[in-house]
C-alpha cells in the first residue's frame, strides 16, 4: 500500500497479487481527507519505528520485515515474504497494518497458520512478542518496534542485556534466538531487575507463576525451569556462570561488564 498526498485529501494507492482471487493485481484509489483520523495515523506512525517481523526457525531465519504496509506471505514469487517450501501454500497468510494494529489472518492455507500456537480461524490484531507459525515450516517474532540492542537509561549494562517491552535478551551483544518462553523470561527478568542480590525461591515462585498458583509448585518444577534457563544462556556464553545458586538462601544474576 502505497500513500500520496494530493491537495487537501490523501490517495492510497493499494496493489498486491490478488490472493483471494489468486489471479493477477488488482489497484484502488482510496480518498483519505488530510483531517481523517486514518490519515492523522499514517503521519505519526511516519515519524516513529514500524512494528517488526523476525524470521525464526525455518529457511528464512534471521530475516526481519518492517511492516509498514500490508505484506503477504506465502511461496509464490509474487509475494512480499516468500517462503520457500511445499508446506507452505502459494498465498498462504496476510498481515495489514490497521489504526488498531497489525492484523493477521489466514488466507484459506492447506496447512494453516498459527498465532501463538494455536491456529487461526479468523483474522487477530498481533500484541508484542506474540509468535506466527506459518504451517510448521516457518516461524516469526512481531515486535511493535525495531529490536536493536537497548540504551538503558538508569539500566544495568553488562553481558547479559534485557529488554522488557520486546521480551529480547541478548548475551555478549547476540540476540538470544528463538526469546525465551514466557516462564523462563519472567525469572531472568527479577534476577535481571535484583543484580547483585540474592532473590529468595519463593519470590521467585511467586513472580513465574504467580501467588495464586505459586503453593502448588514444587522445588523440583523451579530448579528445571532454571536449568533450562542457564542452559539457553550457555548457548551463547557457556564460559561465564550467570545464574548462581547461594545455598540455603536463593539465586542470583551474576553479570559481569562488557
Amino acid at each position: 500500500m502505497l500513500y500520496y498526498p494530493y491537495r487537501t485529501c490523501f490517495i492510497a494507492v493499494l496493489h498486491h497479487p490478488a490472493a483471494m482471487t489468486r489471479v493477477g493485481w488488482y489497484y484502488k484509489l482510496v480518498w483519505v481527507p488530510l483531517e481523517s483520523k486514518f490519515h492523522k495515523t499514517f503521519m505519526k506512525k511516519s515519524k516513529e519505528e514500524y512494528p517488526l517481523l523476525i524470521a525464526q526457525e525455518g529457511p528464512l531465519k534471521g530475516q526481519r520485515w518492517p511492516l509498514s504496509q500490508t505484506i503477504v506471505l506465502g511461496r509464490e514469487a509474487t509475494c512480499d515474504v516468500v517462503v520457500p517450501d511445499r508446506q507452505i501454500s502459494r498465498f498462504h497468510a496476510r498481515l495489514t497494518p490497521t489504526t488498531e494494529g497489525v492484523m493477521i489472518e489466514d488466507l484459506g492455507s492447506k496447512n494453516g497458520t498459527y498465532h501463538n500456537g494455536v491456529l487461526l480461524s479468523t483474522p487477530v490484531v498481533l500484541q508484542d512478542g506474540d509468535q506466527v507459525a506459518i504451517g510448521i515450516a516457518q516461524q516469526f517474532l512481531y515486535l511493535t518496534s525495531d529490536a536493536t540492542v537497548p540504551l538503558l537509561e538508569g539500566g544495568k549494562p553488562g553481558r547479559l542485556m534485557m529488554d522488557q517491552k520486546s521480551r529480547m535478551v541478548w548475551v555478549r551483544q547476540q540476540q538470544l534466538v528463538p526469546p525465551l518462553s514466557a516462564q523462563q523470561f519472567k525469572l531472568l527478568w527479577l534476577l535481571y531487575e535484583s543484580q547483585g542480590q540474592v532473590v529468595s525461591r519463593p519470590d521467585l515462585v511467586a513472580a513465574v507463576w504467580g501467588d495464586d498458583q505459586s503453593l502448588g509448585v514444587s522445588d523440583q518444577a523451579l530448579d528445571a525451569l532454571i536449568r533450562r534457563l542457564r542452559d539457553r544462556i550457555a548457548a551463547l556464553d557457556p564460559t561465564h556462570p550467570y545464574i548462581d545458586t547461594v545455598r540455603g538462601h536463593g539465586i542470583k544474576l551474576n553479570n559481569p561488564p562488557l
